[in-house]
């Protein structure tokens, strides 16, 4: 269960232009469940899910992850909480040009000090799934649009995480690849995968492969939910 207790995110608090982007959020998110956060651009989608995803922290409330809080754990544990429960999937994909696709997917895992024929041996396994084994050693600048969200994807569970965040993971894609992707949350989530995904694309939030819409409004959730 990811527990949001009253959390708040200020920027530039104190000054003149202070912000509030998230006012007052209290709500769960289930376990085994695939979540999608609706809103238009600006409604606080982004900043909600880097909360819950350990890159940032809240101004003020708690967040709890299966009855521990991690909104006000130190850095140092922070960071061992996001690499280890988390995968995330960004807008951009954000694949670094010159690396591999087996480089990419790997690159996120070094810090955990698995040794390397162990790395491999995960990410093969996930080409293998994802059918990518013939784009292993490919640039990723040779990759269409859905062979990079899948690449996307694959990277994102190298470090086998609990939870999958996605920002925005379709706005880069036509409505057939959009399609393919949420099939594909839909056999994460029944492998035993949380998901969280944020969109103000209807051919995500209508899915039906999604179990629960939250929409937000100006960093307010909207009342009535899916």
């Amino acid at each position: 269960m990811i527990e949001l207790t009253d959390v708040r995110k200020a920027f530039n608090q104190g000054k003149p232009n202070e912000f509030w982007a998230i006012q007052g959020i209290t709500t769960q998110f289930e376990v085994n469940r695939i979540s999608c956060l609706k809103g238009a651009s600006g409604s606080g989608k982004t900043t909600l899910m880097s909360m819950i995803g350990c890159l940032s922290r809240p101004t003020s409330g708690r967040i709890r992850l299966q009855d521990r809080t991690i909104s006000s754990l130190p850095e140092r544990f922070l960071t061992q909480v996001r690499r280890h429960t988390f995968g995330f999937i960004f807008q951009r994909f954000n694949l670094i040009p010159g690396l591999s696709v087996v480089e990419n997917i790997m690159l996120p895992a070094y810090p955990l000090g698995l040794k390397a024929s162990s790395l491999r041996s995960r990410a093969d396994r996930l080409l293998e799934q994802f059918l990518l084994a013939d784009k292993t050693d490919n640039p990723v600048e040779w990759l269409s649009g859905g062979e990079a969200q899948r690449v996307a994807i694959c990277r994102a569970l190298i470090n086998d995480p609990k939870i999958l965040i996605a920002d925005e993971p379709t706005a880069n894609l036509d409505s057939r690849l959009s399609r393919e992707f949420m099939a594909l949350l839909d056999e994460l989530s029944k492998a035993g995968k949380t998901v969280l995904i944020s969109s103000h694309n209807p051919v995500v939030f209508d899915s039906p492969v999604v179990d629960r819409v939250v929409e937000l409004e100006d960093g307010v959730m909207v009342p009535g939910e899916r």
